[in-house]
């Protein structure tokens, strides 16, 4: 019998004999995983993951922290820019019916004498300004009319400044327009005269 012709019981014990050296090596392998993983680490390792683990925690406590305090920042700006326009919305508007107001006290100013016909135009200009007068109380428009106060430049604009012997210096000696306020805020300065000190002869 050639040795290409080998018997089945002699190919059987072959693939015995290479199982068994694979089951022999296997349990070496598994052992050095066990080993591998069993393996402690040093306390310098582990110190270090501590450090990082705890840079990376306030790293991101502090993001947190930044974010919540611009949503609160935004929050409130938001809430301030919808408080304003409430506000100031009738700015325009107002400053509009300003130069309407100022005609009727002018024309009421240049109304002068006893007839009839003047009495009741005064009498139906005066109705009308204090109508004018409810609706800017309502809407908080507030007038400002200086006049015996001292010179506030935040509020009043000085046309001139006049010498004055009864009045002390700095103060509001006439009014040549009125100033009004919205909500505070001012939107039309009055035009003042400011007292300064007499001149010796």
């Amino acid at each position: 019998m050639s040795a290409e012709q080998e018997s089945p019981e002699s190919e059987v014990e072959t693939e015995n004999q290479a199982v068994e050296s694979e089951t022999a090596e296997q349990p070496e392998s598994v052992e050095t995983a066990e080993e591998a993983v069993a393996e402690p680490l040093s306390i310098e390792a582990l110190q270090k993951q501590l450090a990082v683990a705890e840079k990376q925690a306030a790293d991101n406590l502090d993001k947190a922290l930044r974010v919540q305090a611009d949503m609160e920042n935004l929050k409130r700006r938001t809430q301030k820019d919808l408080e304003n326009a409430h506000k100031f919305a009738l700015e325009g508007f107002s400053k509009e019916l300003l130069s309407v107001i100022d005609s009727l006290e002018l024309g009421l100013q240049a109304a002068t004498g006893d007839s009839e016909e003047v009495q009741k135009f005064r009498e139906g200009t005066e109705l009308t300004l204090k109508q004018f007068e409810s609706v800017f109380a309502k809407f908080n428009i507030e007038p400002i009319d200086p006049t015996g106060q001292p010179f506030n430049p935040e509020l009043h604009q000085a046309m001139t400044m006049q010498p004055s012997a009864d009045a002390e210096p700095n103060t509001v000696l006439n009014v040549f327009q009125k100033g009004y306020s919205l909500n505070g805020r001012l939107i039309r300065p009055a035009m003042v005269v400011v007292a300064k000190a007499a001149e010796d002869a």
